[in-house]
């Protein structure tokens, strides 16, 4: 059946984020070094990023809500420090604001544009990106985040909320991004068709034993997939 809507994902599917979160994750610190700088002499960036990743690890929960791990991330740090806490709001919100300096993927606004004459869009996150910030909000109908819903990828009531929003079945639509077991398994778990966008090259969904309903390297060839199944 041809596609009705597309669903992506946003973080390294519509624009690179390693770059970015590491800007941002440097004038956060740099905010530390004036504004609570016992904090920035105890903690390194690494060593934040390190007691984020073994929080994450004790509580999953936080898959949903990446802002909330760093923010429990910055209050023990303030405890441990003996700094204010109230300054952990002003922290995220300098961490925020770099965070979604983001720049697509050259492929990824015509990409839009085309698709949005043809089928309905929208989005599912497990990040912090905010569309509206960002400048691309206008592309999508509908927008998840888990920090909203309260559920995170890859569980299949993120993706089956999102269809009922669009008002399509789920074997109407197609959920396309980066990783192979938020997206791709959970999309496929929703009743969904999955694409992978895979700009790297990767062979990942080898060893992982997962089969994508495409592989793409970019929009160029995510349009050429579209059109083939449009046309079905």
């Amino acid at each position: 059946m041809p596609p009705k809507a597309i669903l992506f994902d946003l973080d390294d599917t519509l624009w690179p984020i390693a770059p970015v979160i590491a800007a941002a994750e440097t004038l956060l610190h740099d905010w530390l070094a004036t504004h609570a700088p016992k904090v920035a002499r105890q903690f390194s960036i690494e060593v934040l990023r390190q007691h984020r990743l073994a929080m994450l690890n004790e509580q999953p929960h936080f898959h949903g809500n990446l802002i909330e791990l760093r923010r429990a991330g910055l209050l023990s740090a303030f405890e441990a420090a003996g700094e204010d806490p109230a300054l952990v709001d002003g922290a995220i919100a300098q961490f925020l604001a770099a965070r979604n300096r983001v720049r697509p993927y050259d492929d990824v606004l015509p990409g839009l544009a085309w698709m949005r004459q043809r089928m309905l869009v929208g989005s599912i996150s497990n990040g912090n990106a905010d569309l509206e910030i960002i400048g691309l909000a206008q592309h999508f109908k509908v927008s998840i985040a888990a920090s909203e819903f309260g559920v995170a990828k890859p569980d299949a009531s993120i993706f089956l909320a999102a269809c009922a929003a669009l008002d399509v079945a789920p074997h109407e639509a197609v959920y396309v991004g980066d990783d192979l077991y938020f997206d791709v398994t959970g999309a496929q778990g929703a009743g969904m068709r999955a694409v992978w966008m895979n700009r790297k090259g990767s062979d990942a969904h080898l060893a992982a034993g997962v089969q994508p309903d495409a592989i793409c390297a970019n929009f160029d060839d995510l349009l050429l997939w579209l059109q083939q199944q449009l046309e079905d």
